[in-house]
């Protein structure tokens, strides 16, 4: 199984950014996808899940502002992030038990 994030990078507060999870080798339709981040000094925590029906959760903090959803038809899933901030910098990590890919850098300047 392969996990691939992408779509990190620099942006100012209060700015938007799309990360996209890339999934191969795995029946990804049936699968509940998670999407965690790390920052610096600090534990991986979660940020937002989605099922295989389409039920999303999300930590508190991120509520209102971020946006998970899923394509079957690519085997992708997406973590939209509007109204970033700066405690928002973290590596985001997609994850589909027992996988966790390699993480994304998102930076948020302030």
């Amino acid at each position: 199984v392969q996990l691939q994030a992408s779509g990190g990078g620099l942006v100012q507060a209060g700015g938007s950014m799309r990360l996209s999870c890339a999934a191969s080798k795995i029946i990804f339709s049936s699968k509940t996808i998670r999407w965690y981040r790390q920052a610096p000094g600090k534990q991986r925590e979660f940020v937002a899940g989605i099922t295989s029906d389409g039920d999303t959760t999300y930590a508190d903090f991120v509520k209102g502002r971020f946006t998970i959803t899923r394509d079957n038809t690519k085997n992708t899933a997406y973590l939209q992030m509007d109204n970033l901030k700066s405690e928002d910098t973290a590596v985001y990590y997609c994850n589909i038990v027992p996988y966790l890919g390699q993480g994304t850098l998102v930076t948020v300047s302030s």
